[in-house]
């Protein structure tokens, strides 16, 4: 009886002994080792990739933001999860698609309203959108309903009532989609894309300057 419950009483210590060892390797250590060496090595990236403007933080270049007036750039339609009432409109409560098939009607209307006031905004004094150069991602949302990119063929369709609206040149905010559009990563991943947050920040501070 005495050997069982010393057993036990041993089987017991070396259980909880593990228990510490590891609670304080996978619950401390390791935590401090991988936070601290995320800050040295990738400090943006380990905060949230934050934007900053005037020293504040303005938003993420990961998450898509809505609500520019036509002074500036506009960001992809936030239709997320529209069939399920629940909208992210870019809110960050969830994120997800539409869920519509290719088929749908409502997702067919959603584009053709879309389409027309892609037309309609972008078209200028001296210069008209036709609806065939509207881009698909001008009038459709992202799978997450959150994307903070554009593709540079809907960054450039906005050039021109951008310029009109700021009393800036073609070609001053034609330079100024160029020098923020991101090629393909690693040269051959994915598509060139335009952060619409980046783009805006400097949009107002050319702006400004002017």
């Amino acid at each position: 009886m005495n050997n069982s419950v010393s057993n036990t009483a041993r089987l017991l210590w070396a259980a909880l002994r593990a228990l510490l060892v590891l609670t304080l390797v996978t619950g401390v250590i390791y935590p401090l080792v991988v936070t601290g060496v995320a800050q040295a090595l990738f400090n943006n990236k380990a905060n949230g990739s934050e934007i900053k403007a005037d020293g504040k933080v303005v938003g993420s270049s990961l998450i898509g933001q809505q609500g520019y007036s036509l002074d500036y750039f506009q960001g992809r339609p936030a239709n997320g999860l529209g069939t399920n009432s629940v909208n992210t409109q870019y809110k960050l409560i969830l994120s997800g698609a539409t869920n519509l098939a290719a088929d749908s009607k409502v997702l067919v209307k959603q584009v053709e309203d879309a389409k027309a006031a892609v037309v309609k905004n972008n078209s200028t004094a001296d210069y008209k959108v036709r609806p065939s150069q509207v881009p698909a991602d001008a009038v459709t949302s992202s799978g997450s309903g959150l994307d903070p990119d554009i593709s540079p063929a809907y960054a450039e369709l906005q050039v021109h009532r951008v310029a009109e609206r700021n009393h800036l040149s073609v070609s001053q905010v034609e330079k100024l989609v160029k020098d923020h559009t991101d090629g393909r990563t690693l040269g051959f991943i994915g598509e060139p894309t335009v952060n619409v947050l980046e783009l805006n920040i400097a949009l107002k501070s050319l702006v400004t300057k002017s």
